[in-house]
């Protein structure tokens, strides 16, 4: 048996296809002509351009629109006027298309693979899927055709890129199974969007597992099994019955208000990334959006996005959740985010230094664009401002005078806006938890981000591999942090969500109905199964819940007792 990353829920079992990576290796010339190299490089590109608008095409008219962006991103990015100008440069050096191609995709590789954000290492997972189908232009290689298979195949790869997985035939291919990938890469959300279930980061897969085997890719605990035997064979098809059927159950809670057993009704919201992600939000029955991570606005691209840039895209999700709650984040850059043409210096230790609204306060131009922006949107729906990082009370003073001096500008230019625009901080470091009932008497709302505030809390990077197994939102000293910080909130009278991967953790949901928690933002496709742990409880069990696990000492005990719980109640 192998072990990966479920990454798209189900079971799926049939014969393995083993995908062999494509020979793309060339021969390095001392020295190219540019007029030749600079016009294969360009029919290359050509290619590439059309060949995936086409694919997005039929990914739109297949899965839906937000998928097809991801192919449509992958152009997008290909026509970055600062890469293609460094490809160039390389080639007018001397060097042949696929080495200029090579030596610049690589350094943007190396660049976004550092990060520890998973969305940033995501776009590096991009750049190597656009070297890789250029480079198969450029070399001639065969390319890997995954639509023309067999019923009943479970697909092995090194790694499946999007363009490869949007190829996919999902009445063929029952299965995916690969040996590098993440529940966040681009391949996992197609995988998902097909409903295929999936095994990403499988180590070995590609050796371990030969063509016609056969394979089951469990895609909900991870486990992929070669060959099983006939008990084995009999579980997996009834685990797959039995999956379909509570798919089809979870169903009933579309359309219906998220409720606890007793009554008790809480917010269930979505993060999004772009404007665009609001249409899935909508699909998905979110009741509004919790988190919209507004610096992804701003990558990708040369320079900074200009007010009505921004103010169109606000406005495109106000429209789309038609008068639903908005609640939109300011830049959050720095740390693992990184966007070159904003100038951030190297420093020894990011994630404690100049980012997110420390950098906003002093870069006041920018920061003061996107906030007018935003209070512009503010008169297309229901829209909230949310700050990231804040320790102290006088950021969120100084974000609120800047916000007030732009509606008395556009008060003056009789411009439209929420005059109860609410302004809120996300709750993520250890020190605006310590202050919560001073930030709770100037916040119009909490926000909890669990991952950071996690990582703060624990002085754990998550993203090194020597401490990871300490990273838990279960630790004790976390969840005493997230009780305190939604109690502060509660006593203020304001409202609080979590838009934390946590918010939609079924072992969590009972605590945090406990403590009183108000808001729940979780990924769109988790719109449902979050619903459904919410009914299961009612507020008598969750506080007996808390009070007993409130008490134990330890991760493990807390993991061990929550896990017997939550499994024990139906």
């Amino acid at each position: 048996m192998l072990k990966g990353i479920g990454v798209s829920g189900g079971y799926g079992m049939g014969h393995a296809v083993v995908v062999k990576r494509a020979d793309l290796s060339y021969v390095k010339k001392e020295e190219c002509h540019p007029d030749t190299e600079h016009r294969r490089f360009s029919e290359a590109l050509e290619c590439f351009y059309n060949r995936n608008t086409e694919l997005a095409k039929s990914v739109k008219d297949t899965l839906g629109e937000k998928e097809s962006e991801i192919i449509t991103g992958h152009v997008m990015i290909m026509k970055d006027p600062y890469m293609l100008s460094e490809i160039n440069k390389k080639i007018d050096e001397g060097k042949c298309a696929e080495e200029a191609l090579e030596e610049v995709c690589d350094s943007f590789i190396d660049m976004l693979s550092s990060a520890n954000d998973e969305f940033t290492v995501q776009r590096a997972v991009d750049v190597r899927d656009i070297k890789t189908e250029i480079l198969s232009l450029l070399t001639g290689a065969e390319q890997v055709d995954v639509s023309n298979l067999k019923e009943g195949t479970v697909l092995v790869a090194h790694e499946l890129t999007p363009s490869m997985t949007a190829g996919i035939d999902r009445k063929k291919v029952v299965g995916i199974i690969t040996e590098l990938g993440s529940g966040t890469s681009h391949a996992a959300i197609l995988a998902r969007a097909m409903e295929i279930p999936a095994v990403l980061g499988a180590p070995d897969a590609t050796k371990e597992i030969k063509s016609d085997d056969i394979v089951v890719a469990d895609g909900n605990s991870g486990d992929v099994i070669i060959n099983p035997d006939a008990d084995k064979k009999e579980l997996y098809t009834r685990k797959k019955i039995e999956y379909i059927e509570r798919r089809k159950a979870l169903l009933r809670f579309k359309g219906m208000p998220t409720r606890t057993k007793d009554g008790i009704k809480a917010d269930l919201f979505c993060n999004i990334g772009t404007a665009d992600d609001a249409e899935t939000v909508a699909k998905y029955d979110g009741e509004g959006i919790g988190l919209f991570r507004t610096e992804f606005l701003f990558m990708d691209r040369s320079g900074v996005p200009d007010e009505n840039e921004q103010f169109e895209a606000y406005k495109k999700v106000l429209l789309v959740m038609k008068e639903k709650p908005v609640i939109i984040r300011t830049l959050d850059i720095g740390g693992d985010k990184d966007i070159p043409y904003l100038g951030l210096t190297k420093e020894e230790n990011p994630f404690l230094g100049f980012r997110a609204v420390r950098y906003c306060l002093k870069h006041t131009e920018i920061f003061k664009t996107q906030l007018k922006a935003l209070v512009r949107a503010s008169g297309y729906g229901k829209l909230s401002i949310m700050i990231p990082l804040v320790t102290g009370v006088e950021e969120l003073r100084e974000v609120r005078k800047m916000v007030e001096d732009i509606m008395r500008e556009l008060e003056k230019q009789s411009v439209p806006y929420d005059k109860d625009l609410k302004v809120g901080v996300m709750i993520e470091t250890p020190s605006a938890a310590i202050i919560a009932d001073i930030l709770a008497g100037e916040a119009d709302f909490f926000s909890i981000g669990t991952n950071d505030l996690t990582g703060y809390t624990l002085a754990v990077d998550r993203g090194n591999a020597n401490v990871a197994y300490l990273y838990s939102v279960f630790a004790p000293s976390v969840l005493r942090t997230i009780k305190n910080i939604i109690s502060e909130a509660k006593r203020a009278g304001i409202p609080v969500g979590m838009c934390g991967e946590a918010a939609a953790d079924p072992m969590l949901i009972p605590l945090l109905i406990s403590f009183g928690l108000d808001e729940f933002s979780v990924s769109a496709s988790s719109v449902l199964s979050t619903r459904r742990e919410i009914s299961r409880w009612d507020k008598a069990r969750a506080d007996e819940i808390a009070n007993r696990i409130m008490e134990l000492k330890t991760e493990r005990d807390v993991v061990e007792a929550l896990g017997k719980i939550v499994n024990d109640t139906v």
